[in-house]
């Protein structure tokens, strides 16, 4: 059963709605317990997931359905990534 962090959808409309995901490299910037991230997970070539907390990255690495998916423990402020490694940079919720 996949727990939902937008209920309604809308945050995953919206989202779908400004660029599409399809076949793309993406990163999100604070994926908490990756709850945002398993609502779109099928449709990326590669997902990378970032947060600070521990404890959330180790949920999010305990419910990972796919090997297209990366947890790490890392801060948006530094990111341990060169320049253009990915096509789409999500940040939602993180603040």
């Amino acid at each position: 059963m996949k727990t939902l962090r937008d209920p309604e959808g809308a945050e995953i409309s919206h989202l779908l709605q400004a660029c599409p995901l399809a076949g793309k490299e993406i990163l999100e910037i604070g994926c908490g317990d990756g709850k945002f991230i398993r609502q779109y997970m099928d449709l990326p070539n590669r997902l990378v997931g970032i947060d600070p907390a521990l404890p959330d990255l180790i949920t999010a690495k305990t419910n990972q359905a796919g090997t297209k998916i990366s947890f790490l423990q890392s801060i948006g402020e530094n990111l341990p990534f060169p320049p253009g490694v990915f096509n789409i940079v999500i940040f939602a919720s993180s603040l």
